[in-house]
């Protein structure tokens, strides 16, 4: 039997997936899959200013995603929630799946 949510529950897994419904979160989570990086390394990665690095950093820090260290006047930010690589996995294989369909079906026999 499948188990109800309650609202509040329902919101806060809508409201996860509006934070991982931004292409610059989720690029510089992409940055922060192989480690550890410094804030200006993300900007170098992502071709974003540090503004916009660092707002999407603290977004994504006050929603357990990622963690920061301070080192000097220095801060590093890396994963704090793995399990978002299955979330990305299943759906970029989903969606090479699709896109392999899609494709069979326009090529000529």
């Amino acid at each position: 039997m499948q188990e109800v949510m309650s609202d509040e529950m329902l919101e806060l897994i809508s409201q996860r997936f509006r934070l991982l419904a931004d292409p610059m979160r989720l690029k510089i989570l992409h940055q922060l899959q192989g480690g550890e990086k410094s804030v200006t390394e993300l900007v170098q990665a992502t071709g974003a200013s540090q503004p916009n690095v660092s707002k999407h950093l603290s977004t994504l820090r006050s929603h357990s995603m990622v963690k920061r260290r301070q080192e000097g006047n220095m801060a590093f930010f890396s994963i704090d929630a793995p399990f978002i690589f299955d979330i990305c996995n299943i759906v970029c294989d989903s969606m090479k799946m699709e896109l392999e369909l899609k494709q069979s079906l326009l090529s000529p026999a």
